[in-house]
């Protein structure tokens, strides 16, 4: 009796340490589906934010603004194993020309290309990263089956889309690879079949190299498991080769699964490698099965305490999971919430403003047309002055939030160097002021180090010593740069009527104005813009005035870029 309950024990040990060495698997697989999932989720959700920057353009976007707007997503950091992301247009055989003067307008090169015999075209037109992806730019989609019918199966769902198996021109291995399609239209959403092929104007997409994208969701989170990838017939990715060092050739577990991926099916065949199998080596059960043949009397004691052990861990491992599984559900709440803002603050909002202001013309002419010249109307007439005001600082408030955000979004290493009198030129043509009214003194000739924000930070300073003047026309500004070595000291100052000591720090605050009765009406956010620049680059800006004395703004700029440690280091 005493041994039967010892190879009993011994044979529940085993059992046990099987389900868990098991359940580990089926978690790592289905880790192994999940992550595929949501980081394909995460990828879409990149390009229907690229579609919604397309729809709050008023004409078709530029070179420039699609690099500014794939910057600010940081693809890199934000979507490891994305190749780039870019901008596909459709162009029938009636705009083809049209299409072509367009892109030259751009100064750049460009040409479509190959040749084919389809009736309209699908241009790669912009796409960034350009420096890996250059080869894909002018690339006609619609000559080859797959690239083609992923994107046309996406103009008809109105969904996101991905196609078969295909090799990306950028590809210099010629792995398996595919393209990621989320459409846009002209006017608003369509909402049937035919609308959608009417209004189809392009898709947003991002070209895919698959084991670049398996690296990138694979590389320290799923080390236990192999997989291999088929798209149909063709197997797209696949780590299970003998050559591998961690290949098993004899898994302790394998599964296969068919997935549902944005209109495909992928087939994945998960097996646990060689990490596992050392990983979960059952010795336990064979010390039990010694310890019970040598010491019996033990043996009661034993399975007593590995039932309660095995308790305590199923508890514990069920609070476990319970608590992640919170945990990851609260993240995800939070990170919706956060792209369902941006989606509303860039789309949502100016487009019901604009819309405003459209009703409030059109019912300006009806009442013109009722009563006809609304002059004797000056009630009404006021009204709708203030309604055109109101619209026109919503679009200003809506615009100097935006760019506010933007601070820091532009690669500074990589911004063109800034010529100090284009700036001056620039201004005055800008401001519709004299030449004489703005007077440069300084020590350098241009401005290498972030000159895209340095031009916001002048034309801010330089543009409300005009707009807040009592007299324009007789507004002076003195722009002076001191050359310190390693920085440069910048200092704006006019003949303004000033500011009284007490708002000194109260007017770099966003939303807060000195606004009074008359004056020009003002976002708040200038001044908030200027001082968020200057301490990108570690520095702080000041003001010295007084009320009817004029004021100068004091700030520091670097000559050249400096880490992000260096200016931690810096203002610390």
């Amino acid at each position: 009796m005493s041994l039967a309950m010892t190879l009993g024990a011994w044979l529940y040990s085993k059992h046990q340490v099987d389900l868990q060495i098991e359940n580990r698997f089926e978690t790592a697989k289905k880790r192994t589906i999940n992550l595929i999932i949501d980081r394909m989720s995460r990828y879409e959700d990149a390009l229907w934010s690229g579609v919604a920057h397309l729809e709050t353009r008023k004409s078709e976007t530029t070179p420039q603004d699609w690099s500014l707007f794939a910057n600010a997503l940081k693809i890199e950091k934000k979507y490891p194993g994305v190749n780039g992301i870019g901008v596909i247009y459709y162009v029938d055989q009636y705009n083809q020309s049209q299409y072509i003067a367009a892109r030259a307008a751009e100064l750049r090169e460009f040409s479509v290309y190959p040749p084919h015999n389809q009736e309209f075209m699908l241009p790669i037109t912009f796409i960034e990263p350009i420096d890996i992806n250059a080869r894909a730019v002018g690339l006609d989609v619609a000559h080859e089956a797959n690239r083609r019918t992923g994107l046309l199966a996406s103009r008809d769902s109105g969904t996101a889309q991905i196609t078969g198996p295909i090799v990306l021109v950028q590809d210099s291995n010629h792995t398996p690879g595919f393209l990621f399609y989320t459409p846009f239209y002209k006017g608003p959403r369509p909402d049937s079949l035919q609308e959608r092929k009417d209004r189809f104007a392009g898709a947003v997409y991002a070209p895919f190299v698959v084991h670049k994208l398996v690296e990138g969701l694979f590389l320290k989170e799923f080390s236990e498991v192999l997989l291999s990838i088929r798209d149909g017939d063709q197997v797209i990715y696949d780590e299970q080769d003998s050559n591998n060092p961690l290949y098993d050739n004899d898994p302790m577990f394998s599964d296969t699964v068919e997935l549902d991926v944005y209109g495909r099916k992928w087939t994945l065949d998960i097996r646990t490698n060689k990490i596992f199998r050392s990983q979960n080596s059952a010795e336990q059960p064979m010390l039990i099965l010694i310890g019970g043949l040598i010491i019996e009397i033990l043996v009661f004691s034993l399975l007593a305490t590995l039932a309660r052990s095995n308790s305590r861990i199923h508890t514990y491992a069920y609070q476990l999971t319970e608590n992640l599984r919170a945990k990851t559900e609260h993240l995800e709440q939070a990170n919706a919430e956060i792209q369902q803002f941006v989606y509303i603050a860039s789309h949502d909002l100016k487009t019901p403003v604009r819309g405003i202001g459209f009703l409030a013309e059109v019912i300006e002419e009806d009442l013109e047309e009722i009563f006809g010249s609304l002059e004797s109307h000056t009630e009404i007439k006021a009204q709708f002055k203030m309604i055109r005001e109101r619209v026109n600082r919503m679009n200003d408030l809506t615009d100097g939030i935006m760019a506010f955000s933007r601070i820091g979004n532009f690669e500074v290493e990589t911004d063109p160097a800034l010529r100090l009198d284009t700036l001056i030129e620039d201004c005055v043509t800008d401001f519709r002021i004299a030449p004489s009214q703005i007077r440069l003194s300084s020590d350098v000739s241009e401005i290498s180090c972030d000159s895209h924000n340095f031009r916001r930070v002048i034309e801010n300073l330089i543009g409300n010593a005009f707009k807040y003047h009592p007299d324009p026309q007789s507004a002076l500004v003195d722009l002076t740069l001191v050359d310190l070595g390693n920085r440069i000291k910048v200092s704006v100052r006019d003949n303004g009527k000033g500011i009284a000591p007490e708002f000194h720090e109260k007017i770099f605050q966003v939303f807060q104005t000195l606004r009074k009765g008359d004056d020009p009406e003002s976002t708040g956010i200038g001044l908030a813009i200027v001082k968020k620049a200057v301490q990108r680059h570690g520095y702080t800006v000041w003001v010295s005035s007084s009320e009817k004395n004029g004021a100068e703004f004091t700030f520091y700029w670097p000559k050249t870029y400096m880490s992000e440690d260096s200016q931690t280091k810096k203002v610390a």
